[in-house]
């Protein structure tokens, strides 16, 4: 008897626990349903990247060269005094384009040189970039350093779009947002941008008027075509493979289509003649 009474007791304790959970669950939906939680000033403003059309969209894209040049040129002279792109090396940019004495004299040219050390002495000193190098890191003392860009367009949602949105998104903080939230009011140091995660972002706007860069083919350097140009090139930093891979997918479809048909070809021809 005691057994029983002992198990009878443990499983009253336990469907009384489970009750006991199971109020407090629909307690919880109940007060969520009636008095749901307002949204907060990231939800309500943030906005999802606008769409980007570029040549290397889609299974059988491929790069548009003109462009990444255009945006290695802005990369160069707008972003590279912050943000590193460690991951490339100088000659890989023949890869889109460039040719031998172009790429070696960007390597020389290049702000950022290369640390060397003196074994004998132990102290530090600098040389040019060879076309083998990576581009060298930026480096801010005792503040840190902006995020490397190689592989950006993969680390971010949306990607190129992303990169596109956030550059040409700045803006004025809207009053509905001050009025709504006034605790959300952009920090001193900081710059409202509705395409960044927290919608205040430290880093200025860098492309802020139209020619901030010369292209050399003629194309007019607005600020929404500069951060195309600089978006499409973050892509291919982030891929630069892409071309073969969309290439290798095509010619493995082609061979399953073809496969597919040569088999059911040779089904047909084996099983010809047999009755069902």
């Amino acid at each position: 008897m005691l057994p029983l009474f002992t198990r009878s007791i443990k499983f009253l304790i336990g469907a009384g626990f489970i009750f006991v959970l199971l109020l407090a669950l629909v307690g919880t939906i109940t007060t969520m349903i009636k008095e749901p939680t307002p949204p907060s000033a990231e939800e309500e403003f943030h906005k999802h990247p606008e769409e980007l059309a570029l040549a290397s969209n889609g299974p059988l894209g491929k790069f548009d060269n003109a462009q990444l040049q255009r945006g290695f040129l802005v990369y160069e002279k707008v972003c590279a005094s912050c943000h590193s792109l460690n991951l490339v090396s100088f000659r890989d940019l023949q890869k889109i384009g460039y040719n031998e004495a172009e790429v070696k004299k960007i390597a020389k040219d290049w702000a950022i040189k290369q640390p060397v050390q003196d074994p004998k002495a132990g102290t530090w000193g600098e040389r040019d970039n060879l076309p083998s190098d990576r581009f060298p890191k930026v480096y801010y003392p005792g503040t840190g350093s902006p995020p490397d860009l190689s592989l950006i367009t993969k680390a971010r949602h949306d990607g190129a779009a992303y990169v596109h949105s956030l550059l040409t998104g700045y803006q004025n903080q809207p009053a509905e947002l001050l009025k709504k939230f006034p605790a959300a009011k952009t920090p001193d140091g900081s710059h409202y941008n509705p395409y960044f995660a927290n919608l205040n972002i430290a880093m200025p706007p860098p492309l802020t008027s139209e020619n901030q860069v010369t292209y050399s083919d003629g194309t007019r350097a607005t600020v929404d075509q500069m951060s195309k140009d600089v978006a499409a090139f973050l892509v291919w930093t982030a891929e630069p493979t892409l071309q073969t891979r969309h290439r290798a997918g095509v010619a493995v479809v082609l061979f399953l289509i073809l496969a597919t048909g040569l088999a059911y070809g040779a089904y047909l021809t084996v099983w010809r003649g047999v009755k069902h």
